[in-house]
């Protein structure tokens, strides 16, 4: 919702308060953010050691699934501001950028079917480290057997949860706390994507060489600080 609000194309009038819901909203993702930056750190230091503090980094991605169903429950009011503010069309056109996003989503990171696709991540991977055919073979038949213990996405309970959203913020009146299926879908989707990027990192691990698993560190290290909230209106 926050990422669609900077192309909605709100007019004058509107545009302080709707900079000032999105910043309410940044706010509140905060915690989530913080969660999945301890993620990427606690990979990242494992990568530096070569070996992985796996209790640790599981505690650490289960939290990232806690911190983002929390994240609904903090927003209902920023939520229905944002309703009273905008008109009618652009009520129905953030509805279907937040639509296209999780189109967008489902394309970068899973295939029609639901569970993890880590081609994309390896292709960009061996891009950016230099990878070697034999090293992509190898983590590639890593994948294959090591991603079987992520549990697969479940699409269409965040699709219903969206079309819930989406139902309830075209209409009229709008109650963001009436939306039960929020904290579900968010610790879900959340939950799929720092479990399937802890068992990438540790899976690739072994196969890349001591200057790529501090390559690969530095860029969880640079993601970890990066914050989107801080940036204004990313």
């Amino acid at each position: 919702i926050a990422m669609s609000l900077d192309t909605l194309g709100v007019s004058s009038e509107q545009r302080a308060a709707v900079d000032k819901i999105r910043s309410d909203l940044h706010a509140r993702m905060e915690q989530a953010r913080a969660a999945e930056q301890n993620l990427e750190t606690a990979l990242a230091e494992g990568l530096s050691a070569g070996n992985f503090d796996t209790t640790k980094v599981d505690a650490a991605a289960a939290q990232v699934a806690v911190a983002a169903a929390a994240v609904h429950d903090a927003s209902p009011s920023a939520l229905n501001e944002l309703h009273a503010v905008l008109t009618p069309p652009q009520r129905a056109a953030l509805v279907d950028k937040v639509e296209a996003h999780w189109v967008v989503w489902q394309k970068a990171n899973a295939d029609e079917t639901g569970p993890a696709n880590p081609e994309s991540h390896l292709a960009m991977l061996a891009t950016d480290l230099g990878l070697t055919t034999d090293q992509v073979d190898r983590i590639r038949a890593g994948l294959g057997e090591g991603m079987k213990a992520v549990p697969p996405l479940r699409a269409e309970e965040i699709a219903t949860h969206l079309r819930a959203f989406g139902d309830a913020f075209r209409s009229e009146k709008f109650d963001a706390g009436a939306l039960t299926t929020a904290g579900g879908a968010n610790a879900h989707l959340a939950g799929w994507g720092a479990a399937h990027m802890a068992h990438f990192v540790e899976t690739v691990s072994p196969v890349l060489t001591p200057d790529q698993r501090a390559r690969l560190a530095e860029r969880l290290r640079e993601h970890a600080a990066h914050n989107p909230s801080a940036q204004g209106n990313q």
